[in-house]
């Protein structure tokens, strides 16, 4: 550990006799990533005096070797070099899907990911989360990949953030923030920015960790000494400000969403929300119907602020369809709270439209994740089709059986022709709404 932590190049053991006489000479120094996976290499002991050891050379040499291992990984100059951890006592099954998730928000996040590291355990470490000797050879490990950051697929505190940090020398994330970096990253409207920060801000506030606070006391008392403020408890309450000024201009803006749809209201056109799992095919299936040009892509998150487009049924009768925010399992409530807002949207519409990814092996996970945060904001309410996309990448017996089991209806986003009996579907819902009632009133249910 001295020789990851403290940087050495080579630590040497002398060993002395009864009457404290040097006798023997013994050195180690650290492995670059090599296939058997040694991390230390333990040269044989020499007489004292009589060591033909080449330190210079075999300083140089090392070096060398680190960084031809360290190069030929193709990491690219942009993005953080990462490691991913999970540290659980959940099954081998539930705590590798979520690690494929955890990849997935990495590589959206712009992470170049070294390794995957999983600790499974009886009872999880309150201060490391992993045994200390998993952490010292993981400390290894990530000198010897050149890592520059560890991302835990759990929640940490703020203890625990420290005490990695301090352990390792590397910087430590959770979940919760990587989820926070790639929405700062695709905001790009005034609100979308706004609630970001907002959910920023709320995590960092109680991780503001002060040290030395006898020593640093800032305001009142004859030359700084009695009552006052410490730098943390300022750093707080400037947080605090701010956070306070951030909700008073979302709500100016929430404002005007209200207005805004209140005259679309006016206009008696019924609307309908797209939701559903991130990368489920939602921003994809607007610009079909649509023919619209929006940000589609293949990674989590790709669209943060909601748009409204206008759609022309084939039976000649048009609606506003909207694109929301994906969801996923573990949404920060924070971020889930900054985007309130937004998601009051979903409030107004007539019709939700579950977007669900039926070639992912989760989907009935991710199903269930999306219908219970619309249960959480009281949505549940709302009628509801689910249109299972990407239903040409299974077979079609199994997209007949899941859509049968769900009562859903299969599409492929991409092709408009898949798209008759979901809008049938939909024309049907439109016919039995009542136009003189409130905006969603059903006259029977459909199946």
């Amino acid at each position: 550990m001295d020789l990851a932590l403290l940087r050495l190049d080579m630590v040497s053991v002398i060993g002395i006799n009864a009457h404290g006489q040097a006798q023997w000479l013994q050195t180690a120094h650290l492995l670059p990533d090599n296939p058997e996976g040694r991390q230390v290499m333990v040269l044989a002991p020499e007489q004292v005096g009589q060591s033909k050891i080449d330190v210079l050379g075999l300083i140089r040499s090392l070096e060398e070797e680190w960084g031809r291992k360290i190069s030929s990984k193709k990491i690219t100059p942009k993005g953080e070099r990462a490691i991913l951890l999970s540290v659980t006592t959940q099954s081998k099954v539930s705590a590798q899907e979520s690690m494929k998730e955890l990849e997935e928000l990495a590589r959206s996040a712009g992470l170049d990911i070294l390794e995957t590291v999983f600790q499974f355990r009886k009872e999880i470490s309150p201060k490391f989360l992993m045994g200390k000797d998993r952490l010292s050879s993981l400390s290894i490990r990530a000198l010897q990949l050149g890592a520059t950051l560890l991302v835990f697929d759990q929640d940490l505190n703020p203890s625990q953030v420290r005490s990695l940090t301090d352990f390792t020398e590397l910087k430590v994330i959770d979940r919760t923030q990587l989820i926070l970096d790639i929405f700062a990253q695709r905001a790009r409207t005034r609100e979308g920015k706004l609630q970001v920060e907002m959910a920023q801000l709320k995590y960092i506030l109680p991780r503001l960790i002060g040290r030395d606070d006898a020593l640093s006391r800032l305001t009142g008392g004859i030359g700084g000494r009695g009552p006052g403020e410490t730098r943390l408890e300022i750093d707080r309450r400037r947080v605090r400000e701010k956070i306070n000024r951030l909700q008073k201009e979302l709500d100016a803006l929430q404002t005007q969403r209200r207005q805004r749809r209140g005259k679309r209201n006016r206009r008696i056109l019924p609307v309908i929300s797209i939701v559903g799992y991130t990368n489920a095919g939602k921003s994809t299936l607007l610009n079909t119907l649509t023919r619209s040009r929006i940000t589609a892509e293949d990674r989590f998150f790709a669209t943060l602020d909601p748009t409204s487009r206008r759609l022309r049924l084939p039976k000649d009768r048009e609606v506003i369809i909207t694109d929301t925010v994906g969801f996923i399992k573990n949404l920060p409530k924070d971020l889930l709270m900054a985007f309130r807002a937004t998601l009051e949207e979903l409030e107004e519409a007539d019709l939700l439209l579950h977007v669900v990814d039926l070639s992912n092996s989760q989907f009935q996970d991710h199903l269930e994740v999306v219908e219970d945060l619309l249960r959480d904001l009281q949505l549940s309410q709302i009628p509801l089709i689910r249109v299972f996309n990407k239903a040409d990448l299974v077979a079609r017996e199994y997209a007949q059986a899941q859509c049968s089991r769900y009562q859903a209806v299969p599409v492929c986003a991409f092709q408009k022709e898949t798209f008759g009996e979901f809008l049938g579907m939909i024309e049907e819902f439109l016919g039995n709404l009542n136009p003189h009632g409130k905006q969603g009133h059903w006259g029977k249910d459909i199946k």
